[in-house]
């Protein structure tokens, strides 16, 4: 069942037992802007079924927030929509159009490190007729932002920088203050180390916060409000600023010298992906 946070935007919730994000739907006067098309043909039939449900006008655009594939696979079933992606993620999609999708192909993705055991499992259980499934491609490429007008009801899309990935987009209601972030604001795994990139925190939050917003969706949580963002942002800042080693013993005696307490598990879990960071930096 959809969520319905106000007259405009719906969303259906994150699964993370089927590595499901969160699925966002933005209704103007004459069209709907679907955000991500979820991880599978399953996932997105469900949502496009939950959809058919409301009096809402019908899906002309789907935005992909980034290119992983958690976020697109599910892109075929919105044939009838106009698919919109920034530049570098579409560079992730062209390399993902040339894929085959049989066993034998999926096995050997998954040996050479180019898709993960998780992702093959979810293609095999929710893409029927494999052999012959093509990722379709992408209609609209931008560059650094864009703007749709779905008939009194404006969605502002822009490519920020990001701690997650390099090709990361949000998108923007100005009306309703809400912004979908999809995983912008969280870590990334390099060579089995889940880490936060230090160099481009500070930066990434400049983005986001720009944006008069109330409320945030993120593709893998329930959804924040200012206060919990700020917290989260909080937290993020004050763990990387007394992390400049790859020592965690280190960084939790900076934190524990710096604000005279011991770190929270929010804290605790930021200091280690801080850690993991200056690791990789120092290699």
């Amino acid at each position: 069942m959809l969520n319905k946070l106000n007259q405009s935007i719906y969303y259906l919730d994150n699964d993370d037992n089927k590595e499901r994000p969160t699925l966002g739907l933005v209704c103007g006067d004459k069209y709907s802007l679907v955000i991500d098309a979820g991880n599978s043909v399953q996932h997105a039939q469900e949502f496009l079924n939950e959809i058919k449900r409301l009096p809402v006008p019908p899906v002309k655009y789907l935005v992909i927030t980034h290119g992983h594939w958690d976020h697109f696979l599910g892109l075929n079933e919105f044939d009838s929509s106009i698919i919109i992606v920034n530049n570098r993620t579409n560079e992730f999609l062209t390399t993902w159009q040339n894929y085959s999708f049989d066993d034998e192909s999926l096995q050997t993705y998954v040996d050479s490190k180019w898709m993960s055991s998780k992702c093959m499992e979810m293609i095999k259980s929710e893409i029927p007729a494999r052999e012959s499934f093509r990722l379709h491609a992408p209609d609209i490429m931008f560059e650094k932002s864009l703007t749709i007008d779905l008939g009194n009801k404006v969605c502002v899309l822009e490519k920020i920088r990001s701690t997650h990935s390099n090709d990361s987009t949000i998108i923007y209601v100005p009306d309703d203050k809400v912004l979908f972030l999809g995983d912008s604001a969280y870590g990334t795994t390099t060579n089995g180390l889940f880490h936060i990139k230090q160099s481009v925190l500070l930066p990434m939050i400049e983005d986001i916060q720009k944006y008069d917003a109330n409320y945030y969706l993120l593709g893998h949580e329930s959804i924040c409000d200012l206060e919990e963002m700020n917290r989260y942002w909080k937290e993020l800042i004050s763990t990387s600023n007394v992390t400049n080693s790859t020592s965690l013993e280190k960084a939790v005696a900076n934190f524990e010298l710096a604000y005279s307490r011991t770190p929270n598990s929010n804290e605790h879990f930021f200091l280690k992906a801080f850690v993991n960071d200056q690791r990789i930096q120092s290699r």
